[in-house]
């Protein structure tokens, strides 16, 4: 990726010379602003935080879970992800249940609630993504085609211990 055309720069960004990293952040940034927006025109009934789904969605590839475990991949504090459990139990959209193999111990899983409402969630933002995609060129659909491995690997990256953030406190005067 190299500096977008002034055309294209983003207001808040200077003239000239874009970091990537900046631009892709930016796009980003649009991307969940999209999507979210965009969702209640196929499914304007859609309440749920954003937080909410992203557990419905961990869930429907890791369930049974424990919090701990659903806070460390949300990378989320575990009272934070046991609140979000609670309002989802409330709404039926999962279940508590004591663990199989500790007693002691409890899991969370999917309610057939939960599962219909990921599964209209999904389909709801597929077909808007299909549409979106589809006003676009070859060229264009063919370039996200070929970036999505890399946007993956990225993504593991900003997951790993530190993420490979080098935090810099912006210079004073």
């Amino acid at each position: 990726m190299s500096a977008q055309p002034r055309s294209q720069t983003p207001l808040s960004h200077p003239v000239g010379e874009v970091p990537d990293a900046r631009l892709l952040t930016e796009a980003v940034t649009r991307l969940r602003r999209a999507l979210r927006a965009s969702i209640r025109t196929d499914y304007p009934w859609e309440t749920l935080p954003m937080a909410q789904v992203e557990l419905l969605q961990v869930l429907g590839e890791h369930s049974p879970a424990r919090i701990s475990d659903l806070a460390a991949r949300q990378r989320l504090a575990p009272s934070t992800v046991s609140g979000l459990i609670g309002q989802m139990i409330t709404t039926g959209l999962v279940a508590r249940e004591v663990d199989p193999a500790d007693r002691r111990a409890s899991v969370v899983t999917l309610t057939d609630a939960g599962r219909d409402q990921l599964t209209a969630w999904t389909t709801a933002h597929e077909r808007r993504m299909d549409a979106a995609l589809a006003a676009l060129d070859d060229t264009e659909r063919s370039a996200i085609a070929l970036a999505l491995p890399a946007l993956f690997q990225l993504a593991e990256h900003l997951g790993e211990p530190g993420g490979g953030t080098t935090a810099q406190q912006p210079s004073r005067p």
